[in-house]
């Protein structure tokens, strides 16, 4: 059985890649396969952020419930209006 890559391996795997590519001294089919296996990983990676971020969004309440965390958000008109109420 294989161990899955950590987030952090994944990532370097990309940067490597993504160094390998911008030497353009590889031949072009290692250079379609590197592409290809970096545009899995970064599909890989945008994946696990998203599901962390969804992760640190939720607040648990008082009963132990899980909610998601909505921060108040203004638009610079409104920031506005506040800064000229003063």
């Amino acid at each position: 059985m294989t161990k899955q890559a950590s987030f952090e391996e994944n990532l370097e795997n990309l940067e490597q890649i993504v160094a390998n590519l911008e030497q353009g001294d590889i031949p072009l089919e290692k250079a379609l396969s590197q592409f290809q296996e970096g545009v899995k990983l970064s599909q890989s990676l945008e994946k696990t952020l998203t599901q962390a971020q969804a992760t640190l969004t939720k607040v648990m309440t008082d009963t132990g419930d899980t909610i998601n965390f909505e921060p108040k958000t203004t638009t610079p008109d409104q920031d506005e209006a506040d800064t000229n109420d003063k």
